[in-house]
């Protein structure tokens, strides 16, 4: 199957690349195009990212690109409740795959701290985020289940995390997979990225977006929630 099968809704659209390694090409040209212009519009840029070992290639593509990274923030749109320097940290992998050389000039605004428990951890991402500039560019992630970010299904906090007009920007949610604990940015923050782009590879997960496409139940395939007009899916096999 070819992303070009799919009945995308109105207003998606679909760029396919023949691997891994152009799709990072092409992804890390797009998104630093879109933050040069919006310095140039209004003298800074906000990324938001999402973590996982798929983006690796896209950060170390983007870190090379000619930007002037100072004016521009850098977050994650969720995050593993866990040390920086722990393995599963997505903070730490953005310091070691995207903020080096010029780049490590951008502001990083982190999600994890280290407090008592996770709620604690969501409420104090969540006065931090209340300092985000508006998004620029989101990138968006997708697992085999149909979560994005770490709206995961099932997940307690689900329901009032995917509310369209939400005012909180951040909650604590639970993975199927370790580390279970998460923090993540709520539908109503990410849906306000003026650019959003799906980056996926593989049939499997042009299976899970064909399923995604064929129901409405948004809490069941939190992907959903996203498949609005303006996103930009890229794919390769």
């Amino acid at each position: 199957m070819a992303i070009s099968e799919l009945k995308l809704p109105q207003g998606v659209s679909a760029h396919e690349f023949k691997s891994p390694v152009l799709l990072a090409d092409g992804l890390a040209l797009n998104v630093a195009k879109q933050l040069s212009d919006a310095i140039d519009a209004r003298g800074s840029a906000t990324l938001v990212v999402s973590g996982g070992r798929s983006p690796v290639a896209f950060f170390q593509n983007l870190a090379k690109q000619k930007l002037d990274w100072s004016k521009v923030v850098v977050t994650l749109a969720d995050e593993r409740w866990v040390p920086v320097e722990h393995a599963d940290s997505n903070a730490g992998l953005l310091k070691r795959y995207l903020l080096q050389g010029p780049a490590a000039k951008a502001q990083f605004l982190s999600l994890y701290s280290a407090t008592a428990n996770l709620e604690q951890a969501a409420e104090q991402a969540d006065r931090l985020l209340a300092e985000l500039p508006p998004i620029d560019v989101l990138i968006l992630g997708m697992g085999d289940d149909g979560h994005t970010a770490s709206l995961f299904p099932n997940s307690p906090n689900l329901i009032d995390a995917l509310k369209v007009d939400g005012t909180r920007r951040c909650y604590p949610m639970l993975a199927p997979t370790v580390p279970h604990q998460r923090l993540t940015m709520s539908r109503a923050l990410l849906a306000s990225a003026k650019t959003t782009v799906l980056s996926i590879s593989g049939q499997s997960k042009l299976t899970t977006l064909s399923a995604a496409l064929a129901g409405d139940d948004v809490a069941a395939m939190p992907i959903r929630a996203f498949l609005q007009p303006t996103l930009e899916i890229y794919w390769c096999p």
